[in-house]
């Protein structure tokens, strides 16, 4: 039933010039999906308290909230080489130093830790924009977003196993090391693997007339060159920040259910049990994507996008009908399906959105109103918990999807804007 699909992830991930830096940027996102943490369990390890480690691991997020836009926009313009390979050095070069050198209860180990955020290598954005640009037919870029929707799903359950596995032989601190010099060596490997002509950033953008080929002007406005500098970059164009918008709105409820979810199996069952429901949510989604995610590329992405939000509200919804943990966990993965579905899809917009030569930076725009509508939704579930448990989380969360649901579909004439152009296969 679901053999179409991953015929064709296979056929792409292993297509010449494609497959090496595909296969490199899993490794060198190991990092990102569970170094939060490792960085706790390495100052718990090292003596600091839990307040200490939640002040370490949140500067490290702050400094890659406040480094990956311009990392990002060094990586569109200068292209993979010189961005990734010194990113590839010093994001390991800095945990190393906040592992082996520092301790809590110094000034050092916060400022290292901002630090190390800061000079994440951006393999995420880099991957996405060069689907974009890579020498697909549409049909197959859809399957890389798709890919990369399931890869995140993988790797955010995989990846902090890994790290458990590591712990078992060793020290967190070095389970945190071996992780990022892991991360490291995949960055260089992406840095430096062949692709085709003119998918790199930098030579994709460069320069067209005068100044040599490559079109100096926005290749959806020929009329002149546009400056993306500025603080904001990329999101001053009114569609991306909309999508922004809407994907800030819908990853809320995300983080709602990241608290509810241990609260709700906590008064229905044994406690750790948690693990397993969070399997759950993150397999549904997995499985609908193969499932749902054949069809996907026959509708517009700008028709399906605020209608896969729909669903995912309407799948969060399931959530207020659970009356044990076994139903929690039914309803979490039933309801979980569009959500790599999603994803795709918003993956697939900012493609089409944003200027060709900034699309590594929209794309980091975009993760980052994912991560501060989670970190919001984990905020505002923690605040209404105690007073009102679980149950009355999960209709706040299912509320504040449907009104993603409803942003997507009131912005749907802006995110028709079509897309930019882009190199189709010969074959």
């Amino acid at each position: 039933m679901t053999s179409g699909l991953p015929r064709r992830f296979l056929d792409l991930l292993t297509r010449p010039r494609v497959a090496g830096a595909a296969w490199w940027s899993v490794v060198s996102r190991l990092p990102v999906y569970l170094m939060s943490l490792a960085v706790v369990l390495t100052v718990r390890e090292q003596g600091g308290s839990y307040a200490q480690a939640g002040l370490v691991a949140a500067l490290y997020t702050l400094g890659m909230a406040l480094g990956s836009p311009l990392i990002a926009r060094r990586l569109d313009r200068r292209g993979r080489a010189t961005v990734l390979t010194a990113t590839a050095l010093a994001y390991p070069a800095a945990l190393a130093v906040l592992v082996w050198v520092t301790r809590p209860g110094g000034w050092a180990q916060p400022v290292v830790a901002v630090v190390a955020g800061v000079v994440l290598p951006p393999a995420n954005a880099c991957m996405r924009s060069l689907w974009a640009r890579l020498p697909l037919r549409e049909e197959e870029r859809e399957t890389a977003y798709l890919w990369e929707a399931l890869l995140t799903e993988v790797l955010v359950i995989g990846a902090p196993l890994m790290l458990a596995a590591l712990m078992l032989v060793g020290s967190a601190g070095l389970a945190l090391t071996t992780v990022a010099v892991l991360g490291g060596l995949g960055t260089l490997g992406l840095a430096h693997t062949r692709l085709p002509p003119g998918t790199d950033g930098a030579e994709a953008s460069a320069p067209d007339g005068p100044d040599g080929p490559g079109g100096g002007n926005d290749p959806k406005d020929p009329g002149g060159p546009k400056d993306r500098g500025g603080l904001l970059g990329p999101l001053r164009e009114p569609a991306l920040l909309a999508l922004a918008a809407v994907m800030a709105v819908s990853a809320v409820p995300v983080g709602l259910l990241t608290l509810a979810i241990p609260a709700f199996v906590a008064r229905h069952g044994a406690p750790g049990g948690a693990g397993v429901v969070y399997a759950c949510w993150g397999i549904g989604s997995a499985l609908g994507a193969l499932w749902l995610g054949r069809s996907q590329s026959r509708v517009p992405p700008q028709v399906r996008f605020p209608r896969l939000l729909l669903a995912y509200a309407l799948g969060t919804g399931l959530t207020l009908l659970a009356g044990s943990q076994v139903g929690l966990a039914l309803a979490l993965a039933v309801g979980s399906a569009p959500i790599a579905l999603v994803s795709a899809s918003e993956m697939t917009l900012v493609s089409a959105i944003a200027d060709g030569r900034s699309l590594a930076e929209a794309f980091t725009w975009a993760s980052l109103a994912t991560v501060l509508g989670d970190a919001l939704g984990q905020q505002v579930g923690g605040l209404l918990m105690d007073p009102f448990g679980p149950r009355a989380v999960f209709a706040v969360a299912t509320c504040t999807a449907l009104a993603a649901a409803g942003l997507a579909f009131a912005c749907r004439g802006l995110l028709a804007r079509r897309p930019a152009p882009l190199v189709e296969c010969a074959a």
